[in-house]
């Protein structure tokens, strides 16, 4: 064979063992394109529809944002602990608002927002990821420590905002308690599930390398690092009370998360008898959204609360109460998301188009959330 074949067969040789990166390369690009920009969905419905009395308010976040929010006062009109509530991917802070009823009922005030690129606020011009939402919750938590009528502070996130919840909770000490309802886990496993959603035939030992390079690919705009947006991660450098809640019937973010961010946090805390309680609550039926709609559900956000926070009610008073709370989802028409079109995600290649018909930026990716959250 001549020296010049051999190079030739050399070339044919690399251009082969490329084209899977290159493919591979091409569909974290078009992934982040199509999931990491959601569709704004803004709020439908206030406080008062629910009847709640509130003050409309921005929340300034460190790089000169102002997130539209809701302040929803105490019944008492005086000093009490204070809840601050993040929705989820491609909703909006009228989404939480059925919490905001049970909190209210219980005498907390409670703060929401909508979280950038989401509800009232404009598109964003990078992709949106749980690090967003654990700036803007954390942004939301500073505000409500720094009301004079706050006694302590609790965070509740649903689905991605839950991310954003427990993000914010490791990042500020004085978060008194967390509640994390369908929480994705971890960044990895929750790219490879948008395959699964999307219906994309990927074999696992494809789709887990697949999923690695398409989350570090979604993330560069930002200059995010994995680990820092990751709720398991987030859980074991919390140390305040949890309160993890999942649907068996959760098809967005599959139920066994939940047994990963528990685990995490029993490890993290593992030979401390003085570590705070981790609890979690299986809702068994319970779908993705609108858990609250669940007694099980409300009871135990009641009862953790008065016991985290020191009132005002007693844990038994306040399970009751929570309960018989009438909490149910908003009167509007459901969306899909809006990288669950038909056209959800197309990478096109020398043998034809990859076409998804389900999930994947909308019901999440790396960043895109989830569900559309209600907090």
């Amino acid at each position: 064979m001549s020296a010049l074949n051999r190079v030739r067969r050399a070339g044919v040789a690399a251009a082969l063992a490329a084209t899977p990166f290159a493919l591979a390369w091409r569909f974290a690009h078009v992934y982040r394109g199509r999931a990491g920009y959601p569709r704004r969905h803004p709020p439908s419905s206030d406080p008062a529809d629910f009847g709640l009395p509130f003050e409309t308010r921005s929340v300034s976040t460190p790089d000169g944002l102002e997130l539209p929010a809701w302040w929803i006062p105490a019944a008492s009109g005086g000093p009490a602990p204070a809840v601050v509530l993040v929705h989820g991917w491609e909703s909006a802070r009228h989404r939480t608002l059925p919490n905001a009823q049970v909190l209210h009922a219980l005498g907390y005030h409670v703060l929401t927002i909508d979280i950038r690129g989401h509800g009232l606020n404009p598109a964003e011009t990078l992709p949106v990821s749980a690090g967003e939402f654990g700036t803007d919750a954390l942004a939301a938590v500073e505000a409500a420590l720094n009301d004079p009528r706050v006694t302590a502070v609790a965070v509740l996130g649903h689905s991605m905002g839950a991310i954003g919840a427990i993000l914010a909770a490791a990042a500020q000490p004085r978060v008194a308690a967390a509640i994390l309802v369908a929480t994705p886990a971890d960044p990895y496993r929750l790219t490879r599930h948008t395959f699964r959603l999307a219906r994309l035939p990927i074999p696992d030992p494809i789709a887990y390398p697949l999923a690695w390079l398409t989350t570090r690919v979604y993330l560069e705009p930002r200059g995010h690092v994995v680990t820092d947006i990751s709720a398991t991660n987030a859980i074991r450098h919390y140390a305040g009370p949890i309160l993890a809640i999942h649907g068996t019937e959760d098809r967005v973010i599959p139920f066994t998360h939940l047994a990963r961010l528990v685990e995490a946090a029993h490890a993290a805390r593992a030979g401390d008898p003085a570590a705070a309680a981790v609890l979690s609550l299986v809702i068994p039926g319970g779908q993705h959204s609108w858990l609250y709609e669940f007694p099980a559900y409300r009871g135990a956000i009641g009862r953790f609360l008065a016991e985290a926070l020191g009132g005002p009610l007693s844990p038994e008073e306040a399970a009751r109460i929570a309960e018989a709370v009438d909490a149910r989802r908003p009167e509007e028409r459901e969306h899909r998301f809006s990288a669950l079109g038909p056209t959800a995600l197309e990478v096109e290649a020398d043998a034809g188009e990859v076409d998804a018909d389900a999930g994947v930026g909308g019901s999440v990716g790396v960043g895109g959330g989830a569900g559309s959250g209600d907090g």
